[in-house]
């Protein structure tokens, strides 16, 4: 590995002030960028876990908090509401005031929320407590894709935002596993006459742990070294970059060949318009706010706007479908395994099983759980499994095939695949085709988001990501509630109008321009 580093270091000249691209360059790949992944993955897994629980709740739950199939899609689209209100507020603060101590707050502030969840007694709080969570995490999953990429140069940085995707995916089977564990148990704490603990109040008090555990990790992290060049703090962004090569090569942080980084403030004062406005080198708070709303404006201008409308409309339509499918198919899996256990049938086609999902109960008035139901945690477990080998096949295919054509090629194919589930005449045709659904819209939602990072540059990163991710959870959040709506008049409306969303994400990304060469500004 250090000979690696020398590599990439031996021609990097010391005699003029570097920028960033140049710097992180030289800072290597090693053991600092080994650890971050641990980072990676707790973060993930608390930004995943926060819209994924309900999922594998509310058929557990439907007795105990009375829900209705209307509930059920409420309690998919509410987190997303939470991170709808809050998208422009975080993205702000993140562009502004810096990455990691919003970071370390944020996660603190989800474990909280997400504690509160685990103590729902009646829907409305959990509602409320979704809502909440919603609102919190969404300011530290935007940010989250932009720390990350900017303490990696830009041979590594669309991997390593894979990497997020990654741990996303690993969140995706852990959740099958403890719902596996947990639900089926029928586990019942009295504490008292109107307070009781379920086994899905259990399960939901479990997810907190990795945000808990993203909070303290993020108390030793550094600052982005990006981040505190856009702001004139030259000096520090300089010693995280001596610390990171220090830690990947294994010498002394004086020997790092770079001594000068460009003075970036100074370039934004000569082109606002271009870099994103100017900033007060070593500015306190209050400046900072007030040079936050001059700093985003460029991004409703020339050249960014058609920039910002074409990702943000990408983004939307392949979140939306994704996560609309994504919540639901636990439910759809339940209906397939209900269907076989109330009928005793061998096999039912996917348009039949739909039929038990339109009321609460199937043989009597009295509401029921059927906890003998393996096999939806079986298959849900199948689909993350399928979409973790898609993201490792996406993270070495980016840099080959190019974002571009990469996400053309993921929406047809994903557009492809939904209408042939709908067409699935037994559980195992609808499990494959429903998890190679999943796994290309996922990979092209987070390929869009590579592209945004590199499209924008530092002071609108997290905002032109936040942005997109804002209208991200509104397709999100609108595809939840519609879902039920589309069951009710039939199996195939459902499956048709995912797929024409994704079919069109597919040619907007013919749009765009092309980002796989650029560095980060």
């Amino acid at each position: 590995m250090s000979k690696n580093i020398y590599t990439v270091t031996s021609n990097i000249k010391t005699t003029v002030p570097a920028d960033f691209e140049t710097a992180i360059t030289a800072t290597g790949f090693g053991k600092f960028n080994f650890l971050f992944l641990l980072l990676i993955l707790a973060s993930g897994w608390a930004s995943g876990l926060e819209s994924s629980t309900m999922a594998y709740v509310f058929p557990a739950a439907q007795c105990d908090l009375d829900l209705s199939l209307e509930d059920k899609g409420l309690l998919n689209a509410i987190t997303y509401s939470g991170m709808i209100s809050s998208a422009v507020i975080w993205g702000f603060l993140f562009d502004t005031l810096g990455r990691r101590k919003l970071l370390m707050i944020g996660f603190s502030l989800d474990f909280i929320c997400v504690v509160i969840s685990s103590l729902s007694q009646n829907k409305e709080m959990l509602i409320a407590s979704k809502f909440f969570g919603g609102f919190i995490i969404n300011g530290p999953y935007a940010a989250l894709s932009t720390y990350v990429s900017e303490f990696h140069s830009n041979k590594y940085r669309g991997r390593m935002q894979l990497m997020i995707a990654i741990s996303f995916c690993c969140a995706g089977m852990v959740l099958p596993l403890l719902a596996w564990g947990l639900l089926p148990q029928e586990l019942t704490l009295q504490i008292s006459d109107t307070f009781i603990i379920f086994s899905w109040n259990i399960l939901l008090f479990l997810c907190s742990i990795p945000s808990l555990v993203s909070a303290i990790i993020f108390v030793f992290a550094p600052e982005s070294p990006k981040f505190l060049m856009t702001i004139g703090e030259n000096e520090q962004a300089l010693k995280i970059f001596q610390k990171i090569y220090s830690k990947n090569s294994g010498q002394s942080p004086k020997s790092f060949p770079i001594t000068e980084l460009i003075d970036e403030v100074s370039l934004k004062k000569k082109d606002p318009n271009e870099h994103g406005g100017q900033i007060t080198a070593k500015r306190n708070q209050m400046q900072a706010l007030r040079e936050g709303w001059q700093q985003i404006k460029p991004l409703f201008f020339p050249p960014h706007l058609k920039n910002i409308i074409l990702v943000c409309l990408i983004q939307t339509l392949f979140t939306m479908t994704v996560n609309t499918m994504r919540l639901w198919l636990p439910q759809i899996f339940q209906a397939l395994n209900d269907y076989q256990y109330y009928y005793n049938v061998s096999s039912v086609d996917l348009c039949e099983s739909l039929e038990i999902i339109k009321t609460s109960n199937v043989t009597s008035g009295e509401c029921q759980v059927n906890t003998d139901n393996s096999s939806v945690y079986i298959n849900a477990l199948i689909v993350s499994i399928v979409t973790l080998v898609g993201d490792l096949c996406a993270s070495s295919l980016i840099n080959k095939v190019g974002k571009k054509t990469l996400l053309f090629v993921l929406g047809i194919f994903a557009g492809g695949f939904e209408i042939t589930m709908y067409f699935s005449m037994n559980t195992a045709f609808a499990v494959a085709f429903s998890s190679l659904f999943a796994s290309f819209t996922q990979i092209g939602a987070n390929v869009c988001i590579v592209v945004i990072i590199n499209l924008f540059p530092t002071t609108l990163r997290t905002m032109s990501l936040a942005l997109a991710l804002m209208c991200a959870r509104i397709g999100s959040m609108v595809g939840n509630l519609v879902f039920p709506l589309l069951i009710r008049t039939g199996c195939g409306p459902p499956f048709f109008t995912i797929a024409a969303l994704v079919f069109a994400s597919a040619f907007l990304s013919l749009l765009l321009p092309n980002t796989d060469s650029k560095a980060l500004e």
